[in-house]
Formats: structure tokens, sequence, C-alpha cells
């Protein structure tokens, strides 16, 4: 006689926590995040930016002792971006060796060397205009940026950094970053490609945290949100220009995509947790909406459950300081 009562029941596997943690799939730690920082020059204390709840530009003075903080949490790796105060049409600072993209891998590393600084590559928070390149007219130059680009992961490579993470959105970024890098005796120092960046309107906090001139928008050069095989074509075209790892910006929108370039490639993958992510899961926390907490973990987890291998995320050092 046929039993009326199923023989399989996966609840078998969930009955009690210690179940649960062994039959868990999908884990991350701290190895696996990296922490976004915002380092302002000419300041003295810490800046609270408004639309990111407990997010801060740090003065330039005091970075060297939020890299030793970072470190003594366990945090591993951190991606710098800088707020100028020395902006022009081109974003010329950045490939000045004692300009602020080069200071601030140099002072990261002499705080603390095992550190991995990783540089974001890109123009928009050193141009008097806010784009991610040169521009001309209402058009940003590709190729007259590509050559910019060069010359600013040789200063960043010069100063220190350990990883090479270009955001510009620009065709040929990566093959003209590996060919500078290369020609300046840097072939060891790897490239985080920003390879399928959106034109998402979940950068909003950024503009804020960054000092943004920006009028208009990035559509012409990050990608359109609404496409899925573009969105591969992306990440394979930076894979064959010479990217050592490819990355996926947002990350909480875009699952689909990470899995789809986890399928096709081998590189190391990773996804980009950005502003919007972030104060929509503090904001909703604030209106008692959500537990933060718990949420935070599992909007990683399906970050990571998708195919990621890393996380940037701003949530980095509040795991950290809880133990994870």
């Amino acid at each position: 006689m046929t039993s009326q009562f199923p023989e399989a029941r996966p609840r078998r596997l969930r009955r009690n926590a210690s179940l649960r943690s062994l039959f868990q799939e999908t884990e991350f730690s701290l190895n696996d995040l990296v922490l976004p920082i915002f380092v302002e020059e000419e300041i003295d204390d810490f800046v609270p930016i408004k639309s990111m709840p407990g997010v801060m530009r740090i003065p330039e003075s005091k970075l060297a002792g939020e890299i030793e903080r970072y470190a003594r949490a366990g945090i591993k790796s951190v991606m710098t971006f800088g707020v100028s105060h020395h902006l022009d049409s081109n974003g010329s600072d950045t490939w000045n060796d004692n300009g602020l993209v080069s200071r601030m891998s140099r002072i990261a590393k002499d705080a603390v060397p095992e550190m991995i600084v990783m540089s974001d590559t890109c123009f928009c928070e050193y141009t008097d205009h806010g784009h991610c390149g040169v521009l001309h007219g209402h058009e940003v130059d590709n190729d007259q940026t590509l050559i910019n680009l060069g010359k600013q992961a040789v200063a960043a490579a010069r100063a220190g950094a350990d990883v090479i993470a270009p955001s510009a959105a620009m065709d040929g970024q990566v093959q003209a970053i590996r060919r500078a890098l290369d020609a300046a005796g840097f072939t060891q120092i790897p490239i985080m490609a920003y390879s399928t960046k959106f034109a998402s309107a979940l950068y909003g906090p950024f503009r804020e945290a960054g000092g943004s001139a920006l009028k208009g928008d990035r559509k012409s050069y990050q990608m359109n949100p609404m496409n899925r095989r573009e969105a591969v074509r992306e990440s394979l075209m930076d894979e064959q220009e010479g990217a050592d790892a490819i990355m996926v910006k947002p990350a909480g929108a875009y699952l689909d995509i990470i899995r789809d370039i986890r399928e096709v490639s081998r590189l190391p993958l990773s996804a980009y947790q950005v502003s919007g992510e972030y104060a929509m899961i503090k904001f909703g926390a604030q209106a008692g909406a959500i537990d933060e907490d718990r949420v935070v973990r599992e909007s990683l987890g399906a970050i990571k459950r998708a195919g990621a291998d890393l996380i940037f995320t701003y949530f980095a050092m509040d795991l950290a300081l809880a133990g994870i």
C-alpha cells in the first residue's frame, strides 16, 4: 500500500541550527570582501555622506590610521576612490606621481604593507565636467582617454597599488592599460576590470560621496541595463584583452548576469554592491521595515551564490566588526 505521506522530506536537513549549518551550500568570509573607501584631500575631519549612512569621506591625513583600523578588524583589501580638489578637463592629477591617486596608494601601503590596495582607475572624480574621460563637445573621446588611463595606471602602480581596476567603461581600456603597465615594467600588476558596468540608477549616492560634477549621464559608454547578451560580450572582450579578473556592477539587480558570466569564464569574478544598494538597506532598516544584519547577509549570500568570487561592499567593515 502506497503511503499518503512524502518519502522525500527536505525539512529533515533544516530541523535545527546545526543541521542547517552543516548542509549550507553557500558561504562568504572576509577573504571574499573588498571595502570601497572615499579619501578627500585638503580637509581636516571626516565628512558624513548623508545618502550613505555610516559611510564617510576620509581626510587624507587620517587615511593611514583608517587602513590600520581596517586591518585590525580583518579587512584584507580596499578599493580607493579620491575626492580631488584639483580638477581639470582631462583629470591630469591622476597621473601625477604626487597626485591624489598616487598618494592614496602610497599611504595605504606604507601603513599596512599586506593590505591589498586596488586603485579605481577612472577620471570622473578628477575632471571638472564629471565624465570618465576626455570630453570633446558632448562626447567622451574613447581613444584619447585610453592613453590617459594608461598613464594613470602606471602612476598608481609606481605608488604601490597592488591591483589596477579600470572603471571608465572605454572600449579597449584593458588592452591599453596592460600595454602601458608592461612597457613601464609592471608586468606583475593584475587588472581587475569593471568589465560589465551598467548605466544604473543605483549610483546616485556615489555621486555625493565622490563629489561628482557630472551634468548629464554616461549612457553612451556604460551599458544599457536591459541588455543581457551584450553584458556577457563585454566581459569576454575584457578577458580577451588580458584582464586578470572581471566584474559586474551593480550586483543585486544583476544576479542573472553574474551567473551568465560565471558559466562562460574561468577568470575570478567579482560583483560590486553599489551605493544605492547599500542606501536602500540602510534606510529600510532605519524605517523599521527590515532587519539590517539579516538583509545584508542575505544579499551578499545571493551575490556569492550567483557565482561571484569577490564582493565589493560598503558593509565589509560592519561585518568585520561583527566577526562576520
